[in-house]
């Protein structure tokens, strides 16, 4: 309903030209009011969509409450209405402020100004709720309503400021849900949404006089103001660490109540001896929050300047980690696979690498268990499928349509809920073939839960993706099982190929798992080949592919483009000098 502010003295005026808009444009809200004071009152009260306004009153006229709103920078349009007004006098009106101005006892041309400045009066509340949605979602975190990082720096700056000239302190303290990634992956995002909204309720319900913010999926920060000292941060941290760890329950898909249970980490930097403005403060509470974490999680912090020279590499590496992909610092090489028979290239496997600006290249095998511990793994696994997906198919646009694509999924990354519901959708925004991609797992990974992987493997081969076990022959598979896996390639470990030319052990083995691939119908392929006597030996048993550093160590998917450019698919590795 529409809300219409009437300035007269004379209450019949009033009236009427309240009936007269009420029979044409229907029921509105109004009130009435003769002088400054109340006018005053009534714009400061309340919102209104239109002020009509006599323009002569004995108290009061048209230009001493254009004055008032203007006063108190009110938008709302504002008609004059008076039955002695000239034209000159409303031109000045208009110039003052006003919108329009109508002769009293003229409802043919009262109606239609009132009828457009309701429009436009109806259009600027729209597009103030517009602006103050977009400020409000470049301000405040949409799931929890607490400001997020931008805002939260943006007050606690001005905060420090006030602390500073008053000489007084304050704890900053960065707060990390541990093993949130898993809480997700195990009941889904919907649950974990919950349990980031109770977990955003619990915080603002402590009684202190804290200003909180949520970083980032599972963290949140909080500044406490007029710490006197440590103990006040110490008695905070105890307090949310008993609240975050109180019981939650939840509603499963299945319509199951679930009981929950969350703890945390914190670390604490204090200002300002430990940081003077809320960069600083929160980069030295994350790495005490990073330690705490090391040691198990479920406790608090204080950092301590000494960290960064005694700090563990571990610990170095957990925190540059999480910021490892928007930082550039990830990226992605590709090491040739050949079929065996016809010599010809068929396709590569992605690696994974990460060039650390302090401790330079960090072998995959030190980072990828790191990235699995921290919850890391999922976003960096989505990373590495989408840009291995999209630089396989820029292959294909480029005339080498036949490369497939092989890559690695952790342990962590195959046991996520619906996992070929989360692959396709990547794989379909890439635009490659379903049937150009390998997705490979370790053998210890599908023998830990054998019965799921089986139904998680069905569903990626129902996604038309290819699957390979990996380093087969170093986990513990039964053959029953391996029979029922939906497989497509085995991959011999390459510490089998290592040295089967010299030791007849591992020649044998070598011999079992080709012999026992080909029962099962399955594409073999050995890793690791590095001399031509393996080459030799691999053809002899048969074996369909292979990769290895006697074709070429892993290569930028640059130098991989200019070895295709150099060597077309109708080359064979004996491009490569293996003959």
């Amino acid at each position: 309903m529409h809300r219409i502010l009437l300035v007269d003295d004379n209450e019949d005026d009033a009236l009427l030209a309240s009936a007269q808009i009420e029979r044409a444009l229907g029921k509105f809200s109004h009130r009435r009011v003769e002088n400054a004071l109340d006018f005053r009152h009534a714009l400061v009260e309340e919102d209104w969509d239109l002020i009509i306004c006599d323009h002569s009153m004995p108290q009061f006229d048209s230009r001493a409450a254009l004055m008032i709103v203007k006063e108190l920078k009110n938008e709302t349009p504002f008609i004059v209405y008076s039955g002695h007004y000239s034209e000159q006098e409303g031109i000045q009106a208009m110039q003052r402020g006003a919108s329009d101005f109508v002769e009293k006892g003229s409802p043919a041309r009262l109606i239609p100004v009132v009828q457009r400045e309701l429009n436009t009066s109806r259009l600027r509340r729209a597009k103030s709720v517009a602006e103050n949605e977009i400020e409000s979602l470049s301000r405040y975190d949409k799931l929890t309503r607490l400001p997020n990082r931008q805002f939260f720096l943006d007050i606690v700056d001005a905060k420090l400021t006030q602390l500073q000239e008053a000489h007084e302190q304050a704890a900053l303290l960065y707060i990390d849900l541990d093993r949130f990634m898993r809480i997700n992956e195990s009941f889904g995002y919907q649950i974990g949404d919950f349990l980031i909204q109770t977990c955003a309720a619990r915080l603002k319900s402590l009684p202190y006089n804290v200003t909180i913010c949520r970083l980032s999926q599972d963290e949140f920060t909080l500044l406490l103001e007029n710490c006197a000292s440590n103990h006040d941060a110490i008695h905070l941290a105890e307090q949310i660490l008993g609240r975050l760890g109180e019981p939650c329950y939840v509603t499963t898909p299945d319509q199951q109540t679930q009981e929950l249970y969350l703890s945390a980490s914190i670390g604490i930097a204090m200002f300002p001896l430990q940081g003077i403005d809320g960069p600083e403060l929160i980069k030295n509470a994350e790495s005490a929050m990073y330690r705490a974490k090391s040691q198990g999680g479920q406790r608090y912090l204080f950092y301590a300047d000494e960290l960064s020279g005694r700090a563990s590499r571990r610990y170095m590496l957990e925190l540059g980690l999480r910021h490892a992909i928007s930082r550039g610092q990830i990226y992605l090489e590709f090491q040739p696979v050949f079929d065996l028979a016809s010599e010809k290239l068929i396709g590569t496997e992605a690696l994974v690498r990460w060039r650390n600006p302090e401790f330079g290249l960090i072998r995959p095998d030190e980072f990828i268990p790191l990235a699995d511990e921290t919850g890391m793994i999922i976003p960096l696994g989505e990373w590495v499928l989408r840009e291995a997906c999209l630089q396989t198919q820029r292959w294909h646009a480029a005339g080498y349509s036949h490369l497939n694509i092989a890559i690695n999924f952790s342990a962590i990354q195959f046991r996520q809920e619906k996992l070929a519901e989360k692959v396709l959708p990547i794989i379909l925004e890439t635009g490659i073939a379903p049937d150009r991609i390998e997705v490979e797992i370790t053998e210890t990974v599908a023998m830990q839960d054998a019965e799921s992987a089986i139904q998680t493997l069905k569903s990626l081969k129902n996604s038309g993706v290819r699957v390979a076990i990996d380093d087969f022959g170093t986990g513990y598979s039964s053959l029953s099982y391996l029979r029922k896996f939906p497989i497509d390639i085995l991959k011999i470990d390459k510490s089998f190929v290592r040295d089967i030319e010299t030791d007849p052990d591992d020649a044998s083995i070598v011999r079992v798992i080709n012999a026992l691939g080909h029962a099962l119908r399955l594409e073999m392929q050995a890793e690791g080949v590095e001399n031509l006597e393996q080459l030799k030996f691999l053809q002899n048993e048969g074996c369909q592919r292979a990769q290895g550093y006697l074709f070429s160590m892993p290569r930028s998917a640059e130098a991989m483009t200019e070895m295709l450019a150099q060597y077309p698919s109708q080359f064979g590795f004996r491009q490569f000098g293996t003959t």
